[in-house]
């Protein structure tokens, strides 16, 4: 119906919900109308009870269907949205193979083509036969195990060009830092049971009433209102976080964390920004709602009610609404 999302703003802001609407409601028929006097009680009460009839099943059926509806629809959109991120993750983060193969043989040449850009000689095929290398490379070794002093002790990169630690991994391009935290955990839990805060150089991440998982100040600054978070399968956190430099690696994600050698990353090979405009436009307004309720102001979501019941009042001055409460 037309006032629907209307009513139910007034339902909820009233005292006692609905309650509070019918008692708006009758007082304004009262205050408003003939409905008490201009037929026999017996009549309105008729009238009010054939309306209740007329609507009650209607109701009940059909909050059942939107019941069933919402279920199919959030399975979908969490399977969609699942696969998406994993289409991105493969894009984004996959390892170019034919250099692995090169770093595990470097006597041999590769059999199979390549059509991954070609590396400086130096890098991807250093001959143990050249005295103009930088370093001499002994016979059977790889150009990964010669590191410099301060290098010595760091993580090797996973294949995101990031790290796996005990309690969450992480992934990077240069724009961006994707965080994956299992929450280990014997039953699957909801959203409201995590905390997640964001700062500009500051992070916290964790379970309610529990130790933080990861908390700390930041390798570096982040753009706090394009990064957001969400709980996969009640099981699993996700943290993406959007770099402030989008020029630099991060060798960790908080400071005293185990820190990853950098000079080890294979560069980025696509964005994320090469997703369809549905996942974008989905992803923007997650953004704009989280940065909307960090700064105590309303989502998009209730600003189209908050428009609504100010047209609805408009239209309507004569019904008295001083007994609202409206946020």
């Amino acid at each position: 119906m037309e006032y629907d999302n209307v009513f139910l703003s007034v339902a909820q802001s009233c005292d006692n919900g609905v309650q509070g609407l019918l008692d708006a409601f009758f007082g304004f028929l009262s205050r408003r109308t003939d409905f008490y006097y201009g037929a026999t009680e017996k009549d309105a009460k008729r009238l009010v009870l054939e309306n209740f009839a007329k609507h009650r099943d209607a109701a009940l059926a059909r909050r059942e269907e939107e019941k069933k509806e919402l279920h199919e629809r959030d399975e979908r959109e969490r399977k969609r949205r699942e696969e998406k991120k994993k289409e991105a993750i493969k894009a984004n983060l996959a390892p170019p193979k034919e250099l692995s193969k090169k770093a595990d043989n470097l006597n041999g040449t590769s059999e199979e083509p390549s059509d991954m850009p070609t590396l400086p000689q130096t890098e991807a095929k250093p001959s143990l036969e050249k005295s103009d290398l930088p370093k001499p490379i002994k016979v059977g070794s790889s150009p990964d195990d010669e590191e410099d002093e301060e290098d010595k002790g760091k993580l090797k990169p996973n294949e995101g060009n990031g790290a796996d630690l005990p309690n969450y991994s992480w992934t990077q391009t240069l724009s961006d830092v994707d965080i994956k935290i299992p929450t280990r955990l014997p039953h699957s839990i909801k959203s409201r049971d995590v905390y997640v805060e964001f700062t500009r150089k500051h992070i916290k991440i964790g379970l309610k009433n529990q130790e933080p998982i990861l908390a700390g100040n930041l390798y570096n600054e982040i753009k706090v209102e394009e990064c957001v978070w969400s709980l996969l399968d009640g099981i699993t956190i996700l943290v993406h976080l959007e770099k402030s430099n989008k020029m630099e690696w991060w060798s960790r994600i908080c400071d005293g964390e185990p820190e990853m050698n950098t000079r080890k990353v294979q560069p980025e090979n696509s964005k994320l920004s090469d997703l369809d405009g549905e996942t974008r436009s989905m992803v923007e307004k997650m953004m704009y709602d989280q940065r909307q309720k960090e700064l105590g102001l309303p989502t998009s979501e209730d600003q189209k009610k908050q428009e609504m019941l100010k047209k609805f009042m408009a239209a309507h001055p004569e019904m008295d609404f001083s007994k609202c409460k409206f946020s």
